[in-house]
């Protein structure tokens, strides 16, 4: 049986010289496109030494600081929230009780369809007005606003995520288990979930990265993180009488993308790492569907010979 993808052909080699010629021509354009803004904003004076001097104030890198701790908080909380509530998930819409399941269901597909924006808004007004109810003071509306908002959101997702990692585990594995007289709670938790997070790692950092990047939507609630930090000194702080956009705008920026690359740094070290590894269910790439075979020969101890596995 061809090893191909049922979605599209192996491309000849007519097919690859078209494709990195295409590659090629594409990479030219974006490079054009980049060269034409560094142009317009040149012209415009937004590369002069004062407009950048700002920098060096140490008012202005304490508030930048202030708001990349702020925003690293938020997603270190939303991050283990939402991987939390996406095993609670996958577990309640793998579950044999109906009710368990169609409620699990209803919450995944109900957050998912809505808008993130308008998730975090909802939940900022609701907690905004039962602030002294809840005994929340100062910033904690919009601090957990946009937690709740994050971590229900993203756990949809993440749920979705575990919940295809656990359906790739061989059939195999869960019926020897029965076999041996494990309930379905040990079941999940000692074989299904494990190899389940492990197979699909990478995805579910991936995700992690969307988490990071999302808690930017902090600012239409004006929480302090480093977007609305960076928005709201470069519309205080003037030069020449005119306001300083564009350095800020290019500074956090840079600040996301460095963030962002290091999480997705993790992402394939660790994808790199789960192919070495001996033992246990394979890492399955983007698009790559991990098959009992391919878990029987990873699972297979290292140290045996190979007329020992015959």
């Amino acid at each position: 049986m061809s090893g191909a993808s049922v979605l599209y052909d192996v491309p000849g080699p007519k097919a690859k010289v078209r494709n990195r010629v295409y590659t090629v021509l594409g990479g030219l354009v974006v490079l054009a496109l980049i060269g034409f803004v560094v142009m317009r904003l040149n012209a415009t004076g937004q590369f002069e030494p004062e407009r950048w001097d700002i920098f060096n104030n140490a008012g202005v890198r304490t508030n930048i600081r202030n708001g990349l701790l702020t925003t690293l908080e938020v997603f270190a909380v939303a991050a283990v929230l939402s991987l939390l509530l996406g095993i609670l998930l996958a577990v309640g819409r793998l579950s044999d009780h109906k009710p368990v399941r169609w409620l699990a269901t209803g919450f995944i597909e109900l957050f998912r369809a809505v808008p993130l924006l308008i998730t975090i808004y909802v939940i900022w007004v609701l907690l905004l007005t039962n602030r002294d109810a809840l005994g929340l003071s100062g910033d904690q509306p919009q601090f957990w606003a946009l937690v709740i908002g994050l971590t229900v959101y993203n756990g949809s997702v993440q749920a979705e995520v575990l919940r295809a990692g656990i359906n790739s585990v061989p059939k195999g594995q869960s019926e020897a288990a029965y076999a041996l007289g494990m309930s379905k709670t040990q079941v999940m938790t000692t074989v299904l979930i494990p190899q389940a997070v492990r197979a699909m790692l990478p995805t579910i950092i991936s995700q992690l990265v969307v988490t990071l990047k999302d808690t930017s939507l902090g600012y239409i609630i004006t929480f302090e993180e480093l977007l609305y930090t960076a928005r709201l000194m470069s519309t205080n702080i003037l030069v020449n009488g005119e306001d300083t956009y564009v350095p800020f705008i290019i500074v956090t920026g840079s600040l996301y993308v460095a963030m962002c690359l290091a999480l997705s740094a993790l992402a394939n070290w660790i994808e790199r790492r789960g192919r070495r590894a001996k033992t246990g269910i394979g890492v399955a790439a983007a698009g790559e569907p991990v098959t009992a075979t391919d878990a029987l020969e990873t699972a297979a101890p290292a140290d045996v010979p190979a007329d020992a596995k015959d």
